[in-house]
């Protein structure tokens, strides 16, 4: 809530039902911050204080509700002049982003407050796959002639600008083909008599509306952009995705990426309106598939049962011993989706990227191996062959868990899977089993079981 505001004394003017006062204050506030406020309403509440505000304002605020069931509720409180003033201040993006999340008697409601334009233009953007640059692009750009000069074309923004997304930075066009871009401040500072043309930038990046909108908002980053044109394969251009859109897509990847890290199916809803079965479907799937594969460890300790019961000592530093192979594994795999993600990486770079962990991971292994030889043997109190057979592991455990943690989530990729699939849980479960073997087999080579 912005500084200025008391969300308990806007609570008290609704409750005192003091519309005027509530009024005033709203128009001074940030949208943002009135969609909050919004937030701590009741439904017949929000529809109410929704009424007073400004129609360019409401359209904000209608935009920055915390998620669709707000959204709904709303919509069905308004009367149908009420939602068309609405939907003729929203950015057609936003627009299709409502849509989207809408149940069918909704979106048939919102399209019919629509204009025929709106509404092709709608479902024209709802035909692109949910991924592509095509599904979080906008229509509603400025574009200009390369034959225009300066003057005509300041004309033609005063005259469309103020439906537009952005004026900021203007699209050149012959026939609908992408030609170059031109910024209002190259045009303020050219002659009146400039053609476009001959100020436009014709290095322009661009993208096809099928490609994929994650590596889309990557791009943003990349280039330092404001906007990027959209083309079809006629390199005609039918949009522009915005930073803000951009933002959004980095955003919902994240949180995707971070739930099948921690082995949890991902989910579009915020977390209290996510219901304790849904939550539980969410989160069942990988639990029971982590588990059976985790049989595999108890195979191996029951394959070596008899091994274990004459040196009972082993059997102290298993966990130590599963437990680092894990973390280390899991530090190369985060390290290494996370550099996927932003570009830095590629399939082509793996033998540089096993080469770089490979340092590591001895390093790390070193490190490791010196200080728990020197703790079995002063804190433990076990012999030095037993010392030896446990930093020897740590040592062999540690070079194989991080090849492991760096190769497995490029090898996804490469075979078209999601690389944060092969995160901490998955990748930690292979070590373990790993791990053991190594142990295993050091011990019987070194203590003759």
């Amino acid at each position: 809530m912005h500084e200025n505001y008391d969300l308990d004394q806007l609570l008290e003017l609704v409750a005192r039902k003091q519309f005027r006062r509530l009024k005033d204050l709203l128009s001074e506030m940030n949208e943002v911050d009135v969609a909050e406020f919004l937030d701590e309403l009741e439904p017949e509440q929000q529809a109410v204080v929704f009424r007073l505000l400004p129609k360019d304002m409401a359209a904000e605020v209608f935009t920055y509700l915390e998620d669709s069931e707000d959204q709904e509720k709303l919509i069905g409180a308004l009367s149908d002049k009420e939602l068309r003033e609405v939907l003729d201040e929203l950015y057609l993006d936003d627009t299709v982003d409502i849509i989207e999340d809408m149940p069918a008697n909704v979106v048939s409601r919102i399209l019919r407050n629509t204009d025929a334009s709106t509404r092709n233009q709608i479902n024209q953007l709802l035909n692109y796959p949910k991924d592509s640059a095509g599904s979080i692009m906008t229509t509603e750009f400025v574009y200009l002639h390369p034959d225009a000069t300066v003057e005509e074309s300041f004309a033609r923004i005063r005259k469309v600008g103020l439906d537009k997304e952005t004026v900021y930075t203007c699209y050149v066009t012959k026939n609908r083909v992408l030609l170059g871009v031109v910024t209002v401040k190259t045009m303020l500072l050219s002659p009146y008599e400039t053609r476009i043309g001959d100020i436009m930038e014709s290095n322009v990046l661009s993208v096809k509306t099928h490609e994929d909108k994650e590596d889309v908002a990557q791009m943003f980053s990349k280039y330092d952009l404001s906007a990027i044109p959209v083309v079809d394969n006629d390199d005609r251009l039918v949009g522009i995705v915005t930073f803000d859109d951009a933002m959004d897509v980095i955003e919902e990847e994240a949180t995707e990426d971070i739930e099948k890290m921690a082995a949890i199916l991902p989910t579009d809803k915020p977390y209290f309106q996510t219901g304790v079965v849904e939550t539980w479907k969410h989160r069942i799937p990988w639990l029971l598939l982590l588990m059976i594969s985790a049989t595999f460890t108890g195979t191996i300790l029951g394959f070596f049962e008899e091994a274990l019961a004459a040196n009972a000592a082993l059997t102290l530093f298993i966990p130590m011993l599963m437990d680092t192979g894990g973390n280390s594994g899991g530090q190369a795999s985060v390290t290494v989706i996370r550099a996927m993600s932003l570009g830095d990486i590629e399939f082509s770079d793996l033998f540089r990227v096993i080469w770089k962990e490979l340092r590591v991971a001895l390093l790390c292994a070193m490190t490791l191996a010196v200080v728990v030889f020197i703790k079995v043997i002063v804190i433990d109190r076990k012999g030095l062959m037993v010392a030896l057979v446990v930093a020897m592991t740590i040592l062999v455990t540690i070079v194989i868990a991080k090849l492991v943690g760096c190769t497995l989530p490029m090898l996804a990729k490469k075979l078209g899977f999601d690389p944060a699939v092969m995160a901490s849980p998955f990748i930690t479960t292979v070590v373990d089993a790993l791990s053991l073997l190594v142990y295993f087999a050091i011990a019987t080579r070194i203590l003759g079981l």
